[in-house]
């Protein structure tokens, strides 16, 4: 029933430009900060994390313009100064949450470059602090798809290098956390997450559910056109109508 060749399929969708919508309560973060605000931190680290600040604005706004180039050397620039910050002060959830933002912004600048190798990388150390973000905002559906989307493409390119145990286990989480988006009734692109999550599973698991149900789900959402241009050539497949 499974194409062996399928697999290489799912990579279609894997870089995907992310979408720029960052969790919301990270703004608290965005703001500068003094000596009594950041007790812990020297003046040089806050004058940093001030700077940071700023040009973080600066590569977000270049990045809406299409420049990610441009944004790219900005994001690289402030990397350091926030993830100092989140050592100094690890309790703090909104330099956690900055630090968040700030991977997934540069992973967008980086999928635009087509620099894939290195998307993969700002994934990996954002995710445990996205882990963190949906965690505490669990109503959230922004974050937790922002979340979903990364685990997936985890995935994907664990399943390309063949590692079917380590991508199953990125799937089964995106899976637990794109049911609860696509519960949501406006949120497609919380269906389409589950959608693709499901697939993922139809290649890793010997649980013959998952395939089948990334076939119901998939045929309703091309017959109502929510299905997205990733997920669709994967479902022609698996139905048979392609190849």
């Amino acid at each position: 029933m499974k194409n062996t060749a399928f697999a290489g399929l799912l990579c279609i969708g894997l870089f995907a430009t992310p979408s720029l919508a960052l969790a919301q309560d990270a703004a608290a973060a965005r703001e500068p900060v003094d000596q009594t605000t950041a007790n812990q931190m020297t003046p040089d680290q806050i004058a940093a994390f001030n700077q940071a600040v700023t040009d973080f604005t600066a590569a977000q706004q270049m990045q809406q313009a299409g420049d990610n180039a441009g944004a790219l050397v900005k994001y690289e620039s402030v990397l350091p100064a926030i993830r100092t910050a989140v050592q100094v002060s690890p309790d703090n959830s909104d330099y956690g949450h900055f630090l968040a933002n700030a991977l997934y912004a540069a992973a967008a600048a980086q999928a635009g470059l087509k620099n894939y190798d290195a998307v993969i990388d700002l994934y990996k150390e954002a995710v445990p602090l996205w882990r963190k973000i949906t965690l505490a905002k669990k109503d959230d559906t922004n974050s937790r798809n922002v979340l979903t989307s990364m685990l997936i493409q985890l995935g994907n390119k664990a399943l390309v290098g063949k590692d079917k145990g380590g991508a199953g286990a990125y799937y089964k989480e995106a899976l637990d956390l794109a049911r609860k988006s696509a519960n949501v009734p406006a949120d497609a692109t919380g269906k389409n997450l589950l959608l693709s999550a499901l697939i993922g599973l139809s290649q890793t698991s010997e649980d013959k559910s998952f395939w089948d149900e990334a076939i119901a789900l998939g045929k309703a959402m091309i017959a109502d056109g929510s299905i997205d241009a990733a997920n669709k050539p994967s479902i022609e497949i698996m139905t048979g109508k392609v190849g």
